[in-house]
């Protein structure tokens, strides 16, 4: 019997705890991935997710609403020392309660705040990169005082950065699982969303869903609309709501440039929104044209699963997602290219259909979940199983050191 085999016989007998902490107070591609993980537990009985929290919101409503176990480890402010005390406290009164074989903080943030309470418990700890790390921000200057057992990184991308993180630290590659289920609705879903938004079977919708964030080529993509020729028949929806006051003006922003360019009639901004698979349905395109590298790109897995064509900028994880096969790729911050590649699909159904066609089988060979969720469990237990040696430097805040 060889190894994997071996680990995954041994690891059915009990499976592996493990307790994700995440700030929580915005949602974003982090948490879609934690509240996948909470859904669908059932297709991994091995593995048992638990979730820390900091806020309560978007985030922590959905685990709850999947009955997952959700602990509440109260508000934190890295400039505010006692908030940091305090949510340790809460955490190693809970690892002494509860037994957890794995603990994973995402993020730089949880790992600065959690690490040193996880390494001080004496338990197993996994450092999740859904980010690219330069490895001189302040963050990240907190969280290298901590070392992980094992780095996680959601693409090869990000495993490119994580190094200069945490260079002497073993380090695997695991794509996001994704919630890919059937959708035999979607052709009732894309006929009443497109009647509700008044828009007509001849026109081609191009859809855009994430953060409000300049890097995610919000301004570009407004400015390759613009480009289009007027008797074009296309409409952008863009769908994202602020989640912050920068997030705010950004909205403002997007809102006046594309009144300026003479395309706001065209563009309608959504606002936040929890029925991405009814968008993707009565949508034709997906368009995310990033300034920066995204790290991986979990929408893009949800619009290819749809059947819509990518196109997005050759940068990042989107370059390990999208090919010929699938979608476009334009170089960041080509406002001609991005029109031209828009304008061709727009112009050529054909190609759309062909594109869109591809999709769902490139979606489930990257981020099937049962799949990926038993590659997690798998990496997690020989974890628990091999262990590794872990050096700790104490993060201290103030005048007070967690190791009390």
């Amino acid at each position: 019997m060889d190894s994997t085999k071996k680990a995954a016989t041994d690891a059915s007998i009990e499976p592996v705890r493990v307790l994700h902490l995440n700030a929580g107070n915005l949602y974003g591609g982090v948490e879609t991935l934690l509240t996948t993980l909470a859904r669908l537990r059932d297709l991994c009985p091995g593995m048992e997710p638990h979730f820390g929290i900091c806020y309560e919101g978007r985030y922590s409503r959905e685990l709850i609403e999947a009955k997952a176990p959700v602990y509440n480890l109260g508000p934190v402010r890295i400039s505010q020392p006692w908030t940091v005390w305090r949510a340790r406290r809460r955490l190693r009164e809970i690892l002494r309660r509860e037994r957890f074989d794995i603990i994973v903080c995402h993020m730089p943030w949880s790992l600065a705040v959690f690490g040193p309470a996880v390494t001080a418990a004496e338990s197993k700890l996994v450092f999740w990169a859904h980010g690219s790390y330069g490895g001189t921000g302040w963050l990240e200057r907190l969280a290298k005082r901590v070392r992980p057992d094992v780095a996680v990184a959601n693409s090869r991308f990000t495993a490119s950065t994580v190094g200069r993180q945490f260079p002497s630290t073993p380090l695997r590659v695991v794509h996001c699982a994704s919630a890919l289920a059937e959708t035999p609705e979607a052709p009732e879903w894309r006929a009443r969303l497109r009647a509700e938004q008044r828009v007509d079977d001849r026109t081609t919708v191009i859809l855009q869903v994430s953060r409000l964030e300049p890097w995610k080529g919000h301004l570009i993509h407004l400015c390759a609309l613009s480009q289009l020729p007027a008797c074009s028949k296309w409409v952008c929806w863009i769908a994202g709501g602020p989640q912050n006051s920068a997030e705010q003006r950004y909205l403002m922003r997007l809102r006046d440039t594309a009144h300026n360019l003479g395309v706001g009639d065209r563009v309608k901004f959504l606002g936040q929104r929890t029925d991405i698979p009814k968008l993707l349905a009565a949508a034709d395109i997906f368009c995310q044209p990033n300034q920066e590298p995204e790290p991986f790109g979990l929408v893009f897995i949800e619009a290819l699963w749809a059947g819509r064509p990518v196109v997005s900028s050759a940068c990042g994880g989107a370059m390990e997602i999208v090919d010929e096969s699938c979608g476009l790729l334009v170089t960041p911050g080509d406002q001609d290219s991005l029109a031209q590649s828009l304008g061709r699909l727009i112009d050529t159904p054909e190609i759309r259909q062909r594109l869109g066609s591809a999709g769902p089988a490139r979606a489930h060979k990257l981020c099937d979940p049962a799949a990926q969720m038993e590659k997690m469990r798998l990496l997690f237990y020989s974890i628990v199983a091999q262990g590794t040696r872990r050096e700790t430097a104490p993060f201290v805040t103030g005048q007070r050191s967690d190791r009390q």
